[in-house]
């Protein structure tokens, strides 16, 4: 009877060691269907990060994390259902069942258009900034802090730099931020697209294996060929900065919406735009089911962002909370943080924002200075990034 209940306790409370943290790479090849690129980055805790097609960064327990290792490995059904079923003392048809299941979500995923830029699969999730990662999973690059003529009134940035950093630096920072482990790259600004070098950006980071997003008022993107070339760079996600009076943003959601690309509306919410919220979202709702992402212009309006997060059910949209906002001098990120850390986490945990000169904050406009990403070591700014967290 001892034995017997020993068993039964082992199997209950039995926790297996992590593996080996690190990062892994691999184009995998299924008969029959076209290879797909995989990036896997395992964390002290035995979870992973893994990014598919460079196109989507997928969360991982530990158990799905060894899954995908295994995969990477292009392990045989014998070694897989082998070391799950020893590591995890399971039997081998449930070690195989779940290792089919873990394949086949993969699957759907790189064969769905449209998807989210970060996605949780369905195993036991664990929510991310619940343990110390080895690195962030995004940074927020703010190519310029130029803006279109005419546009943003109110929200132009009014921090100096000290320079712009040219083409061949910034690309120098982004390999940086993949050989340490960042899968996710969001180009901000300012209005990103008014630099030339935007299209070649994106190329660069789609090449690396990372995930790419732009932050934009549109203007730009009413050009069709530019538009298509961006997707051809390898563009990944959308957010457009909505000013309901000017049509370019309406004709940028219109042509982005057909487009194999998933897209945000991202609306500041003021005491003289507030009542207009339903209307508007009528109206976007005329193109398509964007997801929407808010914020509030001063303190005094965050409190209408309890009402505004109904509406926006109501209409039957989803909210984005963890992408970056618009450059705002009179409403940095931390306005819209209380939200955002209950379900993604926050600045300095999982993501970074690096200026235009080079310079990292923890977010946008949160001061220290922590580094500079051309220059200082990685190691150091994120190690500073942890201690401010954990100092607040």
């Amino acid at each position: 009877m001892k034995a017997r209940f020993q068993s039964l306790w082992d199997r209950l409370f039995y926790k297996p060691e992590p593996l080996k943290p690190g990062i892994y790479q691999k184009t995998i090849s299924n008969e029959g269907k076209p290879p797909f690129r995989v990036h896997l980055r395992i964390e002290k805790d035995g979870r992973g990060i893994l990014v598919l097609n460079a196109k989507t960064v997928l969360h991982l327990n530990q158990t799905a994390a060894e899954y995908a290792l295994l995969m990477i490995h292009e392990s045989s059904n014998d070694v897989v259902a082998q070391a799950i079923e020893k590591r995890y003392r399971i039997t081998r048809d449930e070690a195989l069942s779940d290792y089919q299941k873990f394949v086949d979500q993969l699957e759907v995923l790189r064969t769905t258009p449209d998807l989210d830029p970060e996605i949780f699969l369905d195993i036991d999730r664990v929510e991310p900034g619940s343990e110390a990662l080895s690195a962030p999973l995004r940074l927020d690059c703010a190519l310029t802090y130029q803006t279109s003529s005419g546009l943003w009134d109110g929200i132009a940035p009014t921090r100096s730099v000290a320079r712009n950093l040219d083409t061949e630096e910034w690309k120098s920072i982004l390999q940086k931020a993949w050989d340490n482990g960042i899968p996710h790259v969001v180009f901000t600004g300012g209005e990103p697209t008014l630099r030339p070098d935007l299209l070649e950006l994106v190329q660069f980071s789609q090449n690396l294996g990372q995930v790419t997003g732009l932050i934009t008022d549109g203007m730009h993107l009413t050009e069709k060929e530019y538009l298509d070339n961006l997707l051809l760079a390898g563009l990944d996600h959308l957010m457009l900065v909505l000013d309901p009076g000017e049509s370019t943003v309406w004709e940028a959601l219109r042509d982005a919406m057909v487009e194999d690309l998933s897209v945000s509306i991202h609306f500041t919410l003021s005491a003289r735009n507030m009542d207009k919220l339903s209307a508007i979202l009528d109206h976007i709702a005329q193109y398509g089911q964007p997801q929407i992402s808010l914020s509030a212009n001063s303190t005094e309006s965050r409190a209408y962002l309890p009402a505004a997060q109904r509406i926006v059910a109501e209409h039957g949209f989803t909210l984005v909370w963890g992408l970056p906002v618009p450059y705002s001098a009179a409403n940095p990120i931390r306005l819209e943080l209380e939200q955002a850390e209950q379900t993604v986490g926050g600045p300095g945990s999982l993501w970074l924002y690096v200026e235009p000169d080079g310079d990292v904050l923890r977010g946008q406009g949160i001061q220290p200075v922590l580094g500079n990403f051309l220059v200082s070591p990685f190691d150091e700014i994120w190690a500073a990034a942890n201690r401010l967290e954990k100092q607040e």
